[in-house]
């Protein structure tokens, strides 16, 4: 295994749970990010919607997680086709010797 392949553990908080999870050190950001906004969804959907447990503020969470992943495929197309357009550009740089 390269040293590129190699996991690391990494503890996130999620409605008061602490989770344990082994990733690429290239997705921690990413994993952070995302437990960050999962955390404020929570106490948003908290205080909107007083009452209810935390299994459905979780749901609440997920739906709207998932109704917006559509968005986020599309950004992340966009910066796919972004590198790729990038890498065109330098091998066109390097062929025209710039």
């Amino acid at each position: 295994m390269q040293a590129k392949d190699e996991l690391i553990a990494v503890n996130v908080v999620i409605a008061d749970r602490t989770y344990r999870l082994k990733l690429k050190p290239s997705d921690e950001e990413k994993v952070r990010h995302t437990t960050k906004l999962v955390n404020e969804k929570l106490l948003e959907f908290k205080s909107q919607f007083a009452g209810k447990d935390m299994q459905d503020y979780i749901a609440m969470v997920l739906i709207w997680i998932a109704t917006e992943g559509a968005n986020t495929e599309a950004n992340v197309e966009i910066a796919n086709v972004q590198q790729r357009l990038n890498k065109m550009e330098q091998l066109l740089d390097e062929a025209l010797g710039e």
